[in-house]
């Protein structure tokens, strides 16, 4: 399986931008289905977005559209998530993961294979 390792996490004031990276090894992701998600404390983890194996197809939270991108260098085996205009709900620990698969479709959080030990994000109001 893929190893992830999330990082770009801190603590930025209301309306400010952070870019999350997701590094990986003993795999190439070029054959994975990346995914972004969060839990805030007290809540159970949510998606935030999603991308394929391609980086042609990605998907994303309502809660986050507009504002947030994901996006693949497959050369760098790196995933990011880049977060503008963030908000105090925003604050949460952001997870990568990942499931081997050639499927474009959306892929729900249980058929995720890999996942990393993720990365606080805090937002100041």
């Amino acid at each position: 399986q893929v190893q992830l390792v999330e990082s770009g996490g801190g603590l930025v004031q209301a309306g400010g931008s952070l870019t999350l990276s997701c590094a990986a090894s003993g795999d190439t992701l070029e054959t994975h289905f990346m995914g972004w998600f969060r839990q805030a404390r007290g809540k159970d983890r949510e998606f935030v977005a999603s991308i394929d194996w391609s980086g042609r197809k990605t998907y994303s939270a309502e809660s986050v559209s507009g504002r947030f991108t994901i996006s693949k260098d497959n050369a760098k085996n790196t995933v990011y998530l880049q977060m503008n205009s963030l908000q105090p709900e925003d604050t949460a620990v952001y997870y990568c993961a990942a499931k081997e698969t050639f499927r474009s479709d959306y892929v729900p959080q249980g058929d995720f294979e890999s996942w990393g030990q993720g990365t606080q994000v805090t937002v100041s109001s």
